[in-house]
């Protein structure tokens, strides 16, 4: 899940660049990020060369293995961040055609183990928010792909034409997974303990949605056929943007019932950073949606977002290096 860290502080710089206007910041995450994404990678192909029974029990279980798609998502998000921060639309091409690769051989690997494994767990044990992440990284294929247009002039129509399917297969992900995941909000034993940060990626996964489908909606001019779909797309962006919104008050709910109620303890964990991507996502949707809708009161929305969700990044960065320096600290502790 670490590559989450990658899609949040991605969506953060790319609203503070746009949105806010914090162009200087925007670049410091940006470098912050790129190092970010090759240090993760170099660690993941260690522990795929290292420890590669590990990776593949991770790969079959039903908690473990949708994290993975994580890898894909941050790709995809990191060459966003490139072209909107820096316009480096090489990098970001190499970088999408890498998710697309991982895209395709996860879906498939990890579903198809997931469907045909003999041991497996009980609904309430097996599913979470994270599942979710399948869609975050559908969509981030699709959008990248949007935005790389200049980089295939003699390929429009088919990159539009992969970009609207990858956009669809999102969107029925999203009602096949959201379906079992309420399901198992509403009918099962629900404790503090389970409710885990990626469970913000509900929203998450229809902000992102939105996203792509303003992207679509933008390049309509370049391709008749989008042109023809667009009060389809209008109409289905609005749709994801409204069930985006939607969750954004029962989340809250259900954290205020976690911490609040329960006293349930709030201490760093990777996961949060499944908490910070939704909120960046949910601001950058609803400033593209501004233009597709004419309705200039949603930027206030969108501001406020941004700024909740570069605190929430500021805190979860924090809580990362306070726990790299405790840790360091404990294993000189050891060594002495």
């Amino acid at each position: 899940m670490y590559f989450a860290m990658v899609m949040a502080t991605g969506m953060v710089a790319v609203s503070a660049s746009v949105l806010g206007g914090m162009a200087t910041f925007a670049e410091v995450l940006t470098w912050l990020n790129l190092t970010a994404f090759c240090i993760l990678l170099l660690l993941t192909l260690a522990r795929v060369a290292l420890y590669p029974r590990r990776v593949f029990a991770d790969l079959v279980d039903h908690n473990r293995s949708v994290g993975f798609f994580t890898f894909v998502a941050g790709s995809c998000v990191l060459g966003t961040q490139l072209i909107v921060v820096f316009q480096s639309y090489r990098t970001a091409a190499a970088l999408w055609f890498l998710g697309i690769a991982l895209w395709f051989f996860l879906t498939y690997a990890i579903f198809t183990s997931l469907t045909v494994k003999e041991q497996k767990p009980l609904l309430p044990d097996g599913i979470n928010g994270g599942w979710l992440v399948a869609v975050v990284s559908t969509q981030a294929v699709s959008n990248l792909g949007g935005l790389l247009l200049p980089m295939f002039p003699g390929h429009v129509e088919l990159l539009l034409f992969f970009s609207l399917g990858m956009w669809l297969a999102g969107a029925m992900l999203y009602i096949w997974m959201i379906s079992i995941i309420f399901y198992r909000y509403t009918f099962f034993r629900f404790s503090p303990a389970d409710l885990l940060p990626p469970y913000w990626i509900n929203m998450g996964a229809m902000a992102i949605s939105t996203l792509a489908g303003t992207t679509l909606i933008a390049n309509a001019p370049h391709w008749h056929y989008l042109e023809q779909l667009l009060p389809f797309l209008s109409g289905f962006t609005v749709f994801f943007w409204a069930t985006a919104t939607w969750w954004i008050p029962m989340l809250i709910s259900l954290g205020i019932w976690r911490h609040v109620y329960k006293r349930f303890a709030i201490r760093y964990d990777p996961l949060y950073w499944g908490l910070v991507f939704p909120l960046a996502m949910y601001s950058m949707c609803t400033f593209r949606l501004v233009r597709i809708t004419g309705v200039p009161e949603l930027l206030a929305i969108a501001h406020l977002f941004l700024y909740a969700a570069i605190a929430a990044w500021l805190l979860t960065f924090g809580g990362l290096l306070h726990s790299l320096w405790v840790g360091a600290f404990q294993s000189k502790k050891v060594t002495a």
